[in-house]
């Protein structure tokens, strides 16, 4: 019985080949980095209109300590960033003190949590001024 079972097992036998070359091209690839150049600049420029140095939002923490700053926000909320579910609610909050922050209103926050790569393009290189805190 055992002898009938090897062919069996053998023909059922899966082989898996592993290739160094990624799933994407080369133009999706450029295209992929492009948008990411132009996020960091849409960024970069929202970070210089509040009045923070543009190449904090290239380090990680950081960039989300000056985000909170900028927004208005209490520092210590980093923490809450970490906490599952609450993340979510405290991310659409800084986006809310965000926009207020730059004179928007209470869409164009929630369109900065939800769509990010359209709105923060639009704040960073539209003519929104840096209004600052209101408390």
């Amino acid at each position: 019985m055992s002898t009938q079972l090897l062919p069996m097992l053998q023909q059922s036998a899966v082989s898996y080949e592993y290739s160094s070359q990624g799933s994407l091209g080369t133009v999706p690839t450029l295209i992929i980095l492009a948008l990411i150049v132009f996020m960091i600049a849409a960024i970069w420029k929202v970070f210089t209109k509040a009045g923070e140095p543009g190449w904090a939002c290239l380090i990680p923490i950081y960039n989300i300590i000056v985000l909170l700053k900028i927004s208005g926000k209490p520092i210590w909320w980093i923490v809450l960033f970490i906490i599952p579910i609450v993340n979510f609610i405290i991310s659409l909050l800084v986006s809310l003190g965000l926009a207020k922050n730059f004179g928007k209103g209470g869409g164009f926050g929630v369109g900065l949590w939800l769509l990010g790569p359209i709105f923060f393009p639009i704040l960073g290189f539209g003519d929104a001024k840096f209004v600052g805190t209101k408390s």
